[in-house]
Protein backbone atom coordinates (compact mmCIF):
# COMPACT_ATOMS: atom_id res chain seq x y z
CA UNK A 1 0.00 0.00 0.00
CA UNK A 2 1.06 3.75 -1.12
CA UNK A 3 -0.22 6.50 0.79
CA UNK A 4 -0.93 9.50 -0.58
CA UNK A 5 -1.06 12.85 1.46
CA UNK A 6 -1.04 16.39 -0.15
CA UNK A 7 0.92 18.48 1.71
CA UNK A 8 -1.65 20.87 3.98
CA UNK A 9 -0.70 23.37 5.98
CA UNK A 10 -3.64 22.56 8.48
CA UNK A 11 -3.07 19.90 11.00
CA UNK A 12 -5.05 17.05 10.87
CA UNK A 13 -5.89 15.45 13.97
CA UNK A 14 -7.93 12.29 12.64
CA UNK A 15 -6.46 8.82 12.55
CA UNK A 16 -6.53 8.52 8.55
CA UNK A 17 -4.75 8.68 5.46
CA UNK A 18 -6.02 11.38 2.95
CA UNK A 19 -5.78 8.65 -0.08
CA UNK A 20 -4.33 5.14 0.24
CA UNK A 21 -3.44 3.11 -3.14
CA UNK A 22 -3.43 -0.95 -3.36
CA UNK A 23 -3.92 -3.08 -6.20
CA UNK A 24 -4.19 -0.55 -8.98
CA UNK A 25 -6.99 1.59 -6.96
CA UNK A 26 -6.71 4.50 -5.03
CA UNK A 27 -9.16 4.81 -2.28
CA UNK A 28 -10.07 8.38 -1.15
CA UNK A 29 -11.29 8.96 2.93
CA UNK A 30 -13.90 11.52 3.33
CA UNK A 31 -13.18 15.04 2.45
CA UNK A 32 -15.28 17.78 4.31
CA UNK A 33 -16.21 20.87 2.77
CA UNK A 34 -13.34 22.49 4.91
CA UNK A 35 -9.79 23.80 3.27
CA UNK A 36 -7.29 21.29 4.50
CA UNK A 37 -4.94 24.70 4.78
CA UNK A 38 -7.21 26.93 7.26
CA UNK A 39 -9.38 24.63 8.94
CA UNK A 40 -12.35 26.78 7.99
CA UNK A 41 -15.82 25.90 6.26
CA UNK A 42 -17.31 28.02 3.84
CA UNK A 43 -20.04 30.61 5.52
CA UNK A 44 -21.57 30.26 2.18
CA UNK A 45 -24.28 27.34 1.20
CA UNK A 46 -24.47 23.43 -0.18
CA UNK A 47 -22.98 25.15 -3.29
CA UNK A 48 -19.74 26.37 -1.66
CA UNK A 49 -19.78 23.27 0.43
CA UNK A 50 -19.76 20.93 -2.50
CA UNK A 51 -17.45 22.70 -4.65
CA UNK A 52 -14.34 22.74 -1.61
CA UNK A 53 -15.08 19.01 -1.06
CA UNK A 54 -14.57 18.31 -4.63
CA UNK A 55 -11.87 19.97 -5.20
CA UNK A 56 -10.24 18.92 -2.02
CA UNK A 57 -11.04 15.25 -3.43
CA UNK A 58 -9.11 16.61 -6.84
CA UNK A 59 -6.21 17.15 -4.66
CA UNK A 60 -5.69 14.05 -3.37
CA UNK A 61 -6.13 12.68 -7.08
CA UNK A 62 -3.50 15.01 -8.12
CA UNK A 63 -1.06 13.38 -5.41
CA UNK A 64 -1.38 10.55 -6.88
CA UNK A 65 -1.07 11.67 -10.56
CA UNK A 66 -4.38 11.09 -11.71
CA UNK A 67 -7.43 13.67 -12.97
CA UNK A 68 -11.15 13.21 -11.96
CA UNK A 69 -11.80 10.82 -15.18
CA UNK A 70 -10.25 8.51 -13.22
CA UNK A 71 -13.17 8.54 -10.75
CA UNK A 72 -15.07 5.11 -10.71
CA UNK A 73 -17.34 5.84 -7.62
CA UNK A 74 -18.47 8.79 -4.97
CA UNK A 75 -20.05 8.63 -2.11
CA UNK A 76 -21.62 11.97 -0.97
CA UNK A 77 -23.45 12.52 2.40
CA UNK A 78 -25.23 16.05 2.66
CA UNK A 79 -26.91 17.30 5.72
CA UNK A 80 -30.53 17.95 4.06
CA UNK A 81 -32.13 16.05 1.46
CA UNK A 82 -33.63 19.51 -0.12
CA UNK A 83 -29.67 19.72 -1.44
CA UNK A 84 -30.00 16.87 -3.32
CA UNK A 85 -30.42 18.82 -6.79
CA UNK A 86 -28.04 20.91 -6.11
CA UNK A 87 -25.24 18.74 -5.23
CA UNK A 88 -26.36 16.55 -8.68
CA UNK A 89 -25.63 19.73 -10.33
CA UNK A 90 -22.74 20.88 -9.00
CA UNK A 91 -21.31 17.17 -9.39
CA UNK A 92 -22.16 17.01 -13.28
CA UNK A 93 -20.28 20.44 -14.15
CA UNK A 94 -16.97 19.44 -12.03
CA UNK A 95 -17.27 15.83 -14.02
CA UNK A 96 -18.60 17.00 -17.28
CA UNK A 97 -19.24 13.80 -19.70
CA UNK A 98 -17.09 11.38 -16.95
CA UNK A 99 -20.07 9.62 -14.91
CA UNK A 100 -19.08 7.67 -12.19
CA UNK A 101 -20.77 5.57 -10.16
CA UNK A 102 -22.55 7.67 -7.07
CA UNK A 103 -24.73 7.72 -4.14
CA UNK A 104 -26.45 10.50 -2.38
CA UNK A 105 -26.87 10.04 1.22
CA UNK A 106 -28.69 11.88 3.48
CA UNK A 107 -27.27 12.09 7.15
CA UNK A 108 -28.35 14.06 9.86
CA UNK A 109 -25.37 16.29 10.91
CA UNK A 110 -21.28 15.91 9.54
CA UNK A 111 -18.40 17.36 11.73
CA UNK A 112 -17.39 21.07 12.32
CA UNK A 113 -21.01 21.93 10.98
CA UNK A 114 -20.04 21.49 7.20
CA UNK A 115 -22.72 20.41 5.05
CA UNK A 116 -21.60 17.68 2.77
CA UNK A 117 -18.54 14.91 3.15
CA UNK A 118 -17.18 12.73 -0.18
CA UNK A 119 -15.50 9.87 -0.16
CA UNK A 120 -14.16 8.64 -3.99
CA UNK A 121 -12.22 5.13 -5.76
CA UNK A 122 -10.75 5.90 -8.66
CA UNK A 123 -9.01 4.00 -11.12
CA UNK A 124 -4.78 4.20 -11.53
CA UNK A 125 -4.72 2.12 -14.86
CA UNK A 126 -6.62 1.06 -17.55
Amino acid sequence: MIVVNPEYTGENKGHYSPGIISKGMLYISGQLSMDPNTRQVPNGGIEEHLELALSNIEDVLNEAGLDKNAVVQCRIYITDIDYWDTVNQIYAKFFGEHKPARIIVPVPELHYGCLTEIEAIAQLED
